[in-house]
């Protein structure tokens, strides 16, 4: 039986000194289909977390949403979701037949959440359907937990930039939680994952170099994210206004910074940091008012060390 991770996971898992224990779970965990109760958690979902990537390679990060039963499962290697993006969503254009795609189903009240890599192999008007490559639970512990519910919103304007900007910069350092897309060519168990990260508001901050920088703390030991940025640092970022609706689209060129180098780099990691990550924002889309779904305040993780946490 061939590895489920492919070489850059492997390293950092090494680099961390967890790889036997990592290729030990992820043979248990990883699957090429999803198990009934996966089946049945994306159909119960109001909005799922879509990755993908441009023909330059460069990863996306969107949220498509619908009534419940909007993703169903017709057999345990398909998932078929009956919703397409908006035309002024960036990844629109990327959701075509033969396309790798990650997908990531949130449960919001109970922080359930499974995970599912797969390629598009049908797309029409209502949708598309991902045939499953890998798929697999996260741990949930440090999501912070919202009831949500759905809500009428007239769509704002769509504004467009690049880098650092003050359209969007205190919705970011406002933030409790983001999205990560990201992706390995590899041909070993690569293709384009979305992972999440949360963390008290605050726990993403601009550096003095301009950059965006998050800590890094102890998750599953999986490291699909981190994994796939050491070998393609370009990745997408979706963040959220549970208040509002905003969907903010980043696009930035990640560096994985490791103790060691924090003195170089001038830093201090917050307590119990095992890295950091370093984000250079590229170009980005702030869509207003577009998520019809409203949000209570959050139920924050008590797992949650400070300032912040990730997972992946």
């Amino acid at each position: 039986m061939s590895s489920p991770f492919h070489a850059g996971e492997q390293w950092v898992q090494s680099r961390a000194g967890v790889r036997d224990k990592a290729e030990q779970i992820g043979r248990r965990v990883i699957r090429s289909f999803m198990p009934e109760q996966h089946r049945a958690f994306f159909a119960q979902l109001p909005a799922l977390l879509v990755a993908a990537a441009d023909s330059e390679g460069q990863p996306h990060a969107s949220l498509l949403w619908g009534p419940a039963g909007f993703a169903w499962s017709p057999h345990p290697e398909l998932l078929c979701i009956g919703a397409s993006p908006h035309a002024d969503d960036p990844i629109a254009p990327l959701l075509h037949p033969g396309a790798m795609v990650g997908l990531l189903g949130l449960e919001w009240p109970t922080r359930r959440r499974n995970r599912l890599n797969g390629r598009i192999i049908e797309r029409d008007a209502q949708g598309f359907s991902v045939a499953v490559a890998q798929s697999f639970g996260n741990c949930p512990k440090y999501i912070q937990a919202r009831e949500w519910q759905p809500v009428d919103r007239l769509p704002g304007l769509m504004l467009e930039g690049e880098g650092l900007d003050s359209e969007w910069l205190t919705q970011v350092q406002q933030a409790d939680t983001l999205f990560i897309a990201s992706q390995s060519p590899d041909l070993q168990g690569g293709g384009v994952d979305i992972s999440h990260r949360g963390g008290p508001v605050g726990f993403v901050e601009v550096g003095r170099d301009g950059r965006l920088w998050m800590p890094d703390y102890s998750g599953n030991r999986l490291f699909n994210t981190l994994g796939n940025l050491v070998r393609e640092p370009r990745c997408g970022l979706l963040f959220i206004n549970f208040a509002n609706g905003d969907l903010l689209h980043l696009q930035a060129l990640a560096e994985v910074v490791w103790p060691e180098q924090f003195a170089a780099f001038d830093i201090t990691a917050p307590v119990g940091a095992e890295r950091m990550l370093a984000l250079a924002p590229g170009r980005w889309t702030l869509r207003r008012s577009r998520l019809p779904l409203s949000f209570a305040a959050p139920d924050v993780s008590p797992f949650l060390p400070e300032p912040g946490v990730s997972d992946a």
